[in-house]
């Protein structure tokens, strides 16, 4: 996907970039590949690749609907290089963005990505979702979490909902149909409190399949949750 089809692609869906959004993705692609010559950010370097399959693919939550130019409080866990969250933060810049993730290099190359595109209500921690999650900082404080194939919905519902307030959700963007990991997933749910609000199979405009999963938080989450660093993937719910 070319850039120029990128942006009429989000053309036709309502969202007319302005030429600082334009210049931001370009700029998202040059950092990312520059930096990925030092350390392992992405096996997508390709442009058109990065702008479909990065870019393009990260903003599902907002073509979808589910996510709105809105001041509200977004967590990213395992956000990597930035996706989902710093493209849609691009396309919808009242979001107040923060990203948890395990490795500290990423960390640094988030700080410099962000200043790179004068990102501004945008916050980077370091650390595992399992410690965040049981400190006061953090636990039920953020409107929505994002994940973008971290883990399948038995481990990762465990890692996220403690840190949606009640009444928030989780976003999951997955590389196939769910169908049957949320089925799966269905007693960790239930033990944290959450219900499967809806799970959308779609593709992209190349024709891979993706998924999107929302699951609502209806309760607060027992103090026991999340675990010890380690447990939910050795154990899940």
């Amino acid at each position: 996907m070319t850039p120029d089809r990128f942006y009429q692609l989000l053309a036709d869906q309502g969202f007319l970039l302005t030429d600082h959004q334009k210049a931001q993705f370009e700029a998202y692609f040059e950092h990312l590949v520059t930096w990925n010559q030092k350390m392992n950010l992405t096996a997508i370097t390709d442009k058109e690749e990065v702008y479909l399959k990065h870019f393009y693919d990260s903003l599902a939550p907002v073509l979808q609907g589910i996510i709105k130019n809105e001041p509200v409080r977004l967590l990213d866990i395992g956000a990597g290089a930035g996706f989902p969250s710093l493209p849609m933060k691009i396309l919808c810049p009242n979001l107040d963005v923060t990203i948890v993730d395990s490795l500290n290099k990423r960390i640094t190359f988030l700080n410099s990505l962000a200043e790179t595109l004068g990102l501004s209500h945008v916050h980077f921690y370091h650390g595992r979702a399992e410690d965040l999650g049981q400190q006061s900082e953090f636990r039920a404080q953020f409107d929505l979490v994002t994940a973008r194939a971290v883990a399948r919905m038995q481990v990762l519902s465990e890692l996220t909902i403690p840190f949606l307030k009640v009444g928030g959700q989780l976003i999951a963007l997955k590389a196939s149909s769910a169908d049957q990991e949320n089925a799966d997933a269905k007693q960790a749910l239930n033990l944290l409190f959450s219900q499967l609000t809806t799970s959308t199979d779609y593709q992209l405009p190349n024709g891979d399949p993706r998924n999107l999963t929302v699951v609502t938080k209806k309760k607060e989450t027992p103090k026991k949750y999340p675990r010890k660093a380690g447990t939910p993937n050795k154990n899940p719910l």
